[in-house]
């Protein structure tokens, strides 16, 4: 083995002797490694090793363009952008006396058209409230600016004087050299050949060790940040790692008269990019027809492939149209590497669901520098607590359901989508086209003839409303007509998602008709994606005790919404628990049970992170339970509406008046000759009942609902029609309007934890520490007069000064009104409190524009909770009564 030896490390040794063990081993020395590294050390985890098996930056990061744009549509990613840039631009200098080649000489985002200017002006809202200074410039501005720009066919532009570009080797020096001062190792020339995986005594997988050439590192954490090699890493360990490596490429021209000190430039509507290099521009961009670098190669270090100019010729084009002088302009060098990219055109964060110890760092799709100091903050302070302090829902890893996490054809068709269209603007409600119905629920087929327009969560197609002009099914992916695949003709899926990419009001009457219905007769939602698991054994009350914020143990036949918690109190996750009878198995319906029993029915998009959220705590606490998943064996309906009972009082043969089945409980009864568990339950704020039925029984029983329902006029709706059923009855949604680093306290949700009780729960000593301090901010619900359409990340301003931003935003057809809801801070740092509130002159700003607003304190719809108990006014054919009687 003494050839392979040198052939792996290419002749030269590591740079320092590798200790015997560490507190956790990082692999990959490019932005992500030794952002990790040092944000760990910075955090007080000094016994840390980073290990890079060539030298600093040599994969993916030395060829990086290095550009940080400061706004995102996301409120998170903004942050994240703020935290490098501080790294960047300030603490590295003062930390180490070194510059790191921060160029701060400003962004310049191009609008072509109206949507994308609409997007822009968006952006510089949300900015506002982060103290982001932005501009909005007319054509002529932009070329006072930029004289060398061609601003003919322009719409406007935004301005940010504060972005840059970052410089990969000086930034990655400076950060190795600042880590290694506060005690962590960095050691190059060192490739890593295995990492060991011991299983514990509850067959628990973890991480134990990593070996080298050189010597084996004995450490509980690994962190996988070895870029478009992470795959083959996660592979060592047996853990699935979803990217894929792609050439990206751009040029860098000869020296350009007039060029200095110009902004960066994002050109989306032409898919280029324009980066300042001294006194030349380097050319890049996002092109549908991108090559994938299937044969990733161990020996590939500081190396570039041949550009293909065919693919590339489209940028260069963009760019000439863009700055004139290019055309005249000769090309210096062609830099095309190696880049990963990922289903969603997201990075790939935290513990890996397989291996407890295993953390990932990567998939950075090309925005690894930019990312890189608020990721690696955040990644630190997940692997030190346990948990991130920011929402990092969005880039973690329990995003993807498990059985799509090592799909070849899933990855490549998604990613593909992902980088064709990073340049697209992102609309409030597009679904990508590419690897559809992945996971469909027995009522798909049936949904589909009816017009059903699915949106795709998970995995799972999902309904989102309902089309009056016939079926509009989803087709396999025509790689948008790249790579000689020819692109579906007449699709009219995609035409009707095309009439929404607006920012206006998208077209609503059929979302509109779904809620008024649901409001004044009957809807019916297939909420079949939902997760729904069973907690059981031994140790199951003393689990739902410690995860459960709410007290679950009311007697069987309850169920009761609650919270699950973090440490700090953060809201993991919002679901419902049902307390079921001891009995013998009737599965699905019913599992084995000696003693306690939970069913859990948790929103179907989020059910990987809330599986493993508990899987983790039940690990960590050591109980003796067992955690099981029948999400793919039932379906569910939920039927709601005030002729709810009428229509299923015909179906169901049991009694469903207020004495015999109250709000908030669970039976297992027959609908339809079929057995069926009803839970009396509301996502929208009406009477209604959810029916959880075996998968083979689900049509029977569907079919069942609508004919009892024929004669109340019963329609199919969908989650978009639930979205704004929801917000309007002031219910959350759970990675909206309720995140990890919101508190159930902030939230609104305080009824949800046991703090009356003495029962201990995860996060309850830090709820009981905000309650004694008082809040500091809180969740406020504010509608506008106005129709004007929001969607979230519009900034909000008490007294003409921002104090937060909406989270949601929807319009409420009921009450004829847009609603959104949005956590607001006081700007002196003191308490949030009803006075605050209400002595406050609130407005909210979209694009530019100022809106006054009125803040609720409570629901603006049915504050009373009348409708969810069947009370309904006298105008309303009155189920209520006829129950009764």
């Amino acid at each position: 083995s003494k050839a392979l030896q040198s052939f792996v490390e290419g002749g030269s040794g590591p740079t320092k002797p590798l200790p015997k063990s560490a507190e956790a081993v990082v692999i990959g020395g490019g932005s992500l490694g030794c952002q990790t590294v040092y944000h760990l050390a910075k955090m007080g985890m000094t016994n840390v090793v980073l290990l890079e098996r060539d030298r600093l930056t040599a994969g993916t990061t030395w060829h990086t363009a290095g550009l940080l744009w400061q706004l995102r549509p996301s409120d998170v990613e903004v942050e994240l952008l703020a935290h490098t840039r501080q790294v960047i631009s300030h603490d590295l200098e003062q930390e180490t006396g070194l510059e790191t080649g921060w160029i701060q000489n400003g962004g310049l985002f191009i609008a072509s058209n109206k949507q994308r200017l609409d997007e822009y002006k968006r952006l510089m809202s949300l900015g506002k409230v982060y103290g982001i200074e932005s501009h909005v410039l007319s054509p002529a501005e932009t070329k006072d600016l930029y004289p060398l720009m061609n601003v003919d066919d322009l719409y406007g532009t935004l301005y940010v004087p504060k972005d840059g570009t970052m410089d990969p080797a000086g930034t990655c020096t400076t950060l190795s050299r600042a880590a290694t001062a506060r005690g962590a190792t960095v050691i190059e020339n060192c490739p890593v050949t295995g990492i060991q995986v011991s299983t514990d005594d509850m067959g628990v997988k973890r991480v134990k060790a990593v070996e080298t050439f050189h010597g084996t590192i004995q450490t509980p954490v690994v962190v996988n940040c070895a870029g478009v090699w992470a795959t083959k890493l996660g592979e060592m360990a047996g853990v699935k790692v979803p990217l894929i490596a792609m050439h990206h490429a751009y040029v860098v021209t000869e020296r350009i008269e007039g060029i200095q000190n110009m902004p960066n430039v994002r050109d989306h509507d032409a898919s280029v990019y324009l980066r300042l290099q001294g006194d030349a521009l380097s050319v890049g961009g996002y092109e549908q027809n991108p090559v994938f670098w299937d044969k990733v190669s161990d020996k590939f270090a500081f190396s570039l492939f041949d550009l293909d100019w065919d693919v590339f010729m489209q940028h260069i084009e963009g760019a000439i149209n863009r700055v004139p002088a290019l055309e005249q302009t000769g090309i210096k060098s062609t830099v095309c590497g190696p880049e990963s990219f990922t289903a969603d055109h997201k990075p790939l964060m935290g513990e890996a669901p397989e291996v407890r110890g295993f953390f990932l760092g990567c998939g950075f799709n090309s925005a690894g520098m930019m990312l890189g100091g608020g990721c690696g903050r955040e990644l630190a302070h997940w692997i030190i607590h346990g948990r991130p302090e920011k929402d990092m829902y969005g880039y973690d890893i329990r995003r993807f359901h498990h059985s799509l996490t090592d799909n070849n054809k899933w990855i490549r068709e998604r990613s593909h989508e992902s980088y064709a269209k990073n340049y697209s603007v992102v609309f409030p409600f597009d679904e990508p086209l590419a690897s559809r119905n992945m996971r469909t629920d027995p009522f798909h087929k049936v949904l589909t003839e009816q017009g059903c327009v699915f949106q795709e969560r998970h995995g799972w197609e999902r309904p989102g409303w309902f089309n009056q002009d016939g079926a509009a099914p989803v087709l396999d992916y025509d790689w948008y007509g790249a790579y000689d695949i020819s692109k579906n003709q007449n699709y009219k899926y995609n035409e009707l998602l095309g009439k929404e990419y607006t920012f206006d009001y998208p077209p609503h009457h059929h979302i509109k008709n779904e809620c008024l219905t649901c409001r004044h007769g009957v809807s019916v939602f297939d909420m079949s994606y939902f997760g729904k698991f069973y907690l059981t054994g031994p140790d199951a009350k003393k689990a739902a005790d410690w995860l459960f914020s709410a007290d679950v143990n009311k007697i069987p036949g309850s169920t009761v919404y609650t919270c699950m918690l973090n440490k700090r109190g953060g809201s993991e996750a919002d679901l419902t628990v049902s307390r079921l009878e001891a009995g013998t198995a009737n599965l699905p319906l019913a599992p084995e049970a000696n003693g306690d029993a939970y069913y859990l029915a948790i929103g179907g998009g989020v059910a990987e992170h809330n599986w493993n959220h508990i899987k983790t705590v039940l690990q960590d606490e050591a109980f003796n339970c067992q955690l099981t998943d029948y999400s793919e064996d039932m379906g569910m309906i939920s039927i709601q509406g005030p002729k709810s009972r009428e229509v299923l009082q015909e179906i169901l043969d049991t009694d469903l008046s207020n004495e015999a089945f109250a709000f908030s409980t669970h039976k297992v009864c027959n609908a339809a000759g079929h057995k069926v568990r009803a839970m009396r339950l509301s996502f929208v704020g009406e009477l209604g009942w959810e029916l959880h039925i075996p998968k083979d029984s689900c049509v029977p029983v569907y079919q069942a609902v609508m004919a009892a329902g024929a004669k109340h006029s019963i329609i199919n709706a969908g989650y978009r029609a639930i979205d704004s059923l929801s917000i309007e009855k002031g219910y959350r949604h759970w990675h909206a309007d309720l995140r990890p680093d919101d508190t159930p306290l902030e939230a609104g949700l305080a009824f949800t934890c046991k703090m009356k009780s003495t029962i201990p729960f995860l996060g309850r000593a830090s709820l009981e520490k905000q309650k004694a301090e008082g809040l500091r901010r809180r969740i406020v619900c504010f509608t506008i007069d106005e129709k004007v359409p929001m969607f979230g990340l519009e900034a909000i301003f008490r007294n003409g000064v921002p104090v937060g931003h909406l989270r949601r935003s929807d319009y409420g057809f009921f009450i004829d009104k847009q609603i959104g809801y949005g956590y607001i801070r006081n700007p002196d740092g003191g308490v949030v409190n009803a006075d605050f509130i209400k002595s406050g002159k609130f407005a909210l700003e979209r694009m530019g524009v100022v809106y006054e607003a009125k803040p609720h304190l409570k629901s603006p719809f049915d504050p009373s909770n009348n409708r969810v108990k069947g009370i309904y006014p006298d105008n309303y054919h009155n189920v209520y009564k006829a129950n009764a009687q």
